[in-house]
């Protein structure tokens, strides 16, 4: 697998311009097997109610036989099992399931579609890419920020972006580089698959395979035709001062010199995304004043401290070095505090009655995840804050298994000496 993956590459390289053909041979016996080896065993089961524990069971006939239809052109995955997910807010998020033998295909699949877009992508690119994370594009923010000449930032949100791509648009997109005729086939298919509710399947006539690894990888294709290269080529191009352009997936932050450039673009940008049956979702989407000299404009103007934007879970505001700089600094958005913490507390009411040296494993693990991404400079208010929350969830939780509030804080106290909970601490250094 490797050794096709990197001729593709190479092929990738050496025609830039050039459509590549016969890309479909590198899914074979081979790269069925390392998919199936790194796919996790804990996920739920599509349709097919297979595990991967079954599937490995005869693994060699398994795929052997996929491979025979793939090369037979009998190979149709499966619905995609839809099931739902309880949001804080009392909504429900939906949440796709893929067949077992269908995640094999588009593991495979998708490190085809990477080597070969990896190539194509732009800079500002963040999202679901090889090498780059959420804190990466953080960083850019503020490198943009507080070195450029920026004075307002543009924050996007894109009404229903995964349930709402064109698939027609996304084949022709596909084409640009891809000439694999078989392999054009097997993205459609995956496209066309459709969902199972309630024992009842629908079509997909839009969006991106719900669940699928594809996915992330598919919609990054869709939007570096529809935004990142129209940004790069036609609006900075139109612009009087600079521009700049972040985007995590669906999630993209655009900072211009001039608020004429942020409003022309604003404009614009709505009916961009129109042709390509996009739209943005107005009430979330806001042109801000914001950077170095913003709370001095500002002030002359008697129009207070300038607005914050939240983006990847932060919430961005204008600050101060110890020197007197400005700074960009962020916080853990309000809204990401409380769903996570929502969502550890009604954990750990299902978990409370496990052995106590066991939960507090589980807990720190799920605490140093969150100090992991949440722990970056300027946020260690944040994420002290949230430690010191869940730790006093968990005495109410350990006094609700009791039956009776017996666990003074002194008691808890001598617990935490036996099993200490993971302490809060910055892990990004944002300059770093």
């Amino acid at each position: 697998m490797v050794t096709k993956l990197t001729r593709i590459t190479e092929l990738a390289k050496q025609r830039p311009r050039a459509k590549l053909q016969t890309l479909i041979h590198a899914i074979d016996e081979e790269s069925l097997k390392a998919a199936h080896r790194v796919l996790s065993a804990e996920k739920a089961v599509g349709v097919d109610a297979v595990t991967k524990e079954e599937y490995g069971k005869k693994l060699k006939e398994n795929i052997d036989d996929l491979l025979g239809r793939m090369k037979r052109q009998a190979y149709k995955p499966q619905p995609v099992k839809r099931v739902y997910i309880p949001k804080t807010d009392g909504k429900k998020r939906p949440l796709g399931i893929p067949a077992y033998e269908d995640k094999l295909v588009q593991k495979a699949l998708n490190e085809i579609l990477t080597v070969i877009y990896e190539l194509e992508f732009l800079d500002c690119s963040y999202g679901f890419r090889p090498g780059r994370s959420c804190h990466d594009a953080l960083k850019e923010v503020t490198r943009i920020l507080e070195s450029k000449k920026v004075n307002y930032v543009v924050d996007v949100d894109i009404k229903g972006f995964f349930d709402n791509v064109d698939h027609e648009w996304m084949m022709k997109f596909l084409q640009d580089r891809i000439q694999d005729p078989n392999l054009l086939r097997l993205i459609q298919r995956f496209l066309k698959a459709g969902v199972i509710e309630a024992n009842v399947e629908y079509e997909t006539d839009t969006g991106t395979p719900q669940g699928g690894v594809i996915s992330p990888t598919l919609a990054n294709v869709y939007l570096h035709y529809v935004l990142d290269l129209w940004f790069t080529v036609k609006i900075k191009r139109d612009c009087r001062g600079e521009a700049y352009l972040i985007r995590y997936a669906d999630d993209f932050l655009c900072f211009f010199q001039y608020q004429a450039d942020a409003e022309a673009f604003y404009g614009k940008l709505i009916d961009r995304l129109g042709k390509f049956n996009l739209e943005i979702a107005e009430e979330k989407t806001k042109i801000i004043e914001f950077g170095r000299f913003a709370a001095d404009s500002r002030a002359k103007r008697n129009e207070g401290k300038p607005n914050t934007f939240d983006f990847l879970g932060f919430t961005h505001y204008c600050g101060k070095s110890k020197t007197g700089r400005f700074r960009v600094k962020r916080k853990t958005s309000r809204k990401k505090f409380k769903v996570k913490l929502k969502v550890f507390a009604d954990w750990l009411y299902r978990a409370m009655h496990n052995e106590i040296g066991d939960l507090i494993k589980q807990i720190n693990a799920k605490l140093i995840g969150h100090y992991r991404y949440y722990g970056v400079t300027d946020n260690s208010n944040g994420i002290h804050t949230f430690g010191y929350r869940i730790r006093h969830k968990l005495l109410e939780v350990l006094n609700r298994r009791s039956q009776k509030k017996s666990l003074t804080w002194e008691g808890f106290a001598k617990l935490e000496e036996r099993f200490p909970l993971a302490k809060a601490r910055v892990y990004v250094n944002i300059y770093g």
